[in-house]
């Protein structure tokens, strides 16, 4: 990958965060029918920007995992596990605001009966949206400290980034055996902020070098 490559990838990668940033910040607190009701289009915008800010964070990695290829298992195995991570948030993201928001205002206007007879369908969506969240928790946290290793072992980007990465997949581990709630709004808000500081820092070290090198 070329110096211009390279930009290019700590650029998406800063894009891919700023949208994760957004995402969270516009993220309304979801609830009941009628509280999905109210947030239906904010809901839409949110998750619609979480769904476009995987290709920049896919390719951006793509960018780290080429700079990192001297150590080729541990660089090309951590992208192998964030391209399932993000595959998974993406479907997370489509089944929590696309689908689930088009399913309810499909039923809009409906009476008592009707709204309580589909609870049941609202528990299986939302614990489909839980499995796919976990996968992509699991997989950035993994991929991070295959990252991490292969940073801190080959020095291609700066080494104390490696050792931060180690702190923040370590630290991911510890709230969820802890039984922190991580799927709640505001311990998936903690969760994705930690790890979107990470990734800031990739993306701008990986422009930092290819400045420092012309």
């Amino acid at each position: 990958m070329g110096t211009h490559e390279q930009k290019g990838a700590g650029l998406a990668l800063i894009i891919g965060s700023f949208l994760m940033i957004a995402t969270m910040v516009l993220h309304p607190v979801g609830g009941d029918f009628n509280q999905l009701l109210k947030i239906a289009t904010i809901g839409i915008i949110s998750h619609s920007l979480a769904i476009l800010s995987v290709p920049f964070v896919a390719y951006g990695f793509f960018g780290l995992t080429i700079r990192l290829k001297s150590s080729s298992f541990l660089s090309y195995t951590g992208f192998s596990i964030m391209l399932f991570g993000l595959v998974a948030v993406m479907i997370a993201a489509a089944i929590n605001g696309l689908i689930l928001t088009d399913f309810v205002k499909s039923y809009e206007g409906a009476s008592e009966e009707t709204i309580a007879s589909i609870k049941p369908i609202f528990v299986f969506m939302r614990s489909f949206n839980h499995a796919f969240d976990y996968i992509f928790m699991g997989g950035i946290c993994l991929a991070m400290l295959f990252w991490s290793a292969a940073i801190i072992k080959t020095k291609a980007v700066e080494a104390w980034v490696g050792y931060f990465g180690i702190a923040v997949s370590a630290a991911g581990v510890v709230l969820f055996v802890s039984g922190f709630e991580l799927l709640h709004l505001a311990g998936f808000r903690v969760f994705v902020f930690t790890n979107v500081a990470w990734i800031l820092a990739i993306g701008f070290l990986l422009i930092k070098k290819v400045a420092s090198s012309n």
